[in-house]
């Protein structure tokens, strides 16, 4: 590595290299190739004019050292990076996150390179003290975090608001990728279907269900608080057909389509030290059910038929053994994993009268199972 590797990687002369382009620069190799480089490299730069400072190249080694000898972490290295003075700091303190270099959509490549732009400037003006941001300075690092801050929340002359717009990408990108897999997911069930059996319906089963249901419905609380948010029932107007009140609660399950009332103070879910409540922990946990392992659950279920038992721990079971969606050789934390996020359906599940009190599935479960999660996946 050396001057001529650093201009080519950074894009630019090398009187015009700044300590975030070197710092990336040495971060592009491996730690002892660039601890071997780092003399020849200050060198060559004092030559071309472009010395940087002796704080710089100490933070520099003092780094390299520790990644070589594997003490420094992901965020010591990040912290390091961010000292330069124009690196844009990954987690703000109002938590928002720039995606993964690889991962920046057109926006979010733009705002980003605007931001590196924008600091320089305030570099060169001497708003930004990058000596004693690598020197570990709490109040210049505090100024760094506020001047970010401010940029990201300060409209440009277009009226874009940089965070609003890179997070409203984002938000399509993940839409549009949810979107996919759903649709994938929603074909496979299909297909799979077309070549079972049509269940037959207990009425009777659906009838009584459906009345137990209505009246969990009106109550506060568990377990109607967490079926008429995944249902989107919080108007309280619930549909007049015992089938259609069913399938649109068994669906929610699958795909919850309404928050807890309470749901707009969603900053408890980034406090790490905080506890969330037992509703809170249930509609996560259903959130967080990919589209495949339902797909297996319920493909592997309608097979099975009544009797089959559907326990969370015979749940994961079912997905590790699933022929009909590509999953890894078997860990047990990843079964544990699964296991501990069916722990929320199963109780649900006995509510709608899927399953009975054993955690077996019933005729009226094998019926509406596949038609739920149709529904789920096909709703716009």
């Amino acid at each position: 590595m050396d001057l001529d590797f650093a201009v080519r990687h950074s894009g630019r002369q090398a009187s015009a290299l700044t300590r975030r382009d070197v710092a990336r620069v040495l971060l592009a190799v491996p730690s002892g190739q660039a601890l071997v480089s780092l003399s020849d490299l200050r060198k060559e730069l004092l030559a071309a004019g472009n010395p940087l400072s002796v704080v710089f190249w100490d933070s520099a080694r003092a780094i390299l050292s520790r990644i070589e000898s594997g003490a420094a972490t992901v965020g010591d290295v990040q912290r390091w990076l961010e000292s330069s003075g124009t690196e844009p700091i990954l987690l703000t303190r109002s938590y928002f996150v720039w995606p993964e270099e690889s991962e920046r959509g057109p926006i979010a490549t733009e705002m980003y390179e605007r931001m590196v732009a924008f600091l320089e400037e305030q570099v060169d003006a001497g708003e930004i003290d990058a000596d004693a941001l690598a020197a570990a300075d709490q109040d210049a690092r505090h100024a760094y975090e506020e001047l970010q801050e401010r940029w990201l929340t300060t409209p440009l002359p277009d009226g874009r608001v940089p965070n609003v717009v890179v997070s409203d990408e984002q938000d399509q990108e993940l839409f549009a990728a949810w979107d996919e897999e759903e649709a994938f997911a929603l074909s496979e069930l299909r297909r799979v279907l077309d070549d079972l059996p049509e269940p037959p319906l207990p009425v009777h089963d659906l009838r009584s269900a459906a009345g137990r249901l209505r009246v969990t419905l009106t109550q506060q609380g568990y377990p109607g608080n967490i079926l008429r948010a995944c249902a989107g029932l919080e108007d309280g107007l619930l549909p007049e057909r015992d089938e259609d009140l069913w399938l649109a609660v068994a669906a929610g399950i699958a795909a919850p389509i309404s928050d807890l009332p309470d749901e707009e103070d969603a900053a408890r879910f980034f406090d790490m030290e905080g506890e969330l409540s037992h509703e809170d922990s249930i509609l996560a946990s259903l959130c967080a059910i990919h589209h495949a392992d339902w797909l297996a659950v319920v493909i592997t279920l309608a097979r099975y038929g009544p009797g089959v038992l559907a326990s969370p721990e015979r749940i994961a079971r079912f997905i590790a053994d699933s022929e009909d969606i590509d999953v890894e050789p078997d860990d047990p934390e990843d079964l544990e994993a699964t296991e501990m996020l069916f722990t929320a359906v199963t109780p649900l599940w006995a509510h709608l009268g899927i399953v009975d009190k054993a955690e077996v599935l019933t005729p009226l479960g094998w019926w509406g199972l596949p038609k739920a999660l149709e529904r789920a996946w096909s709703a716009e």
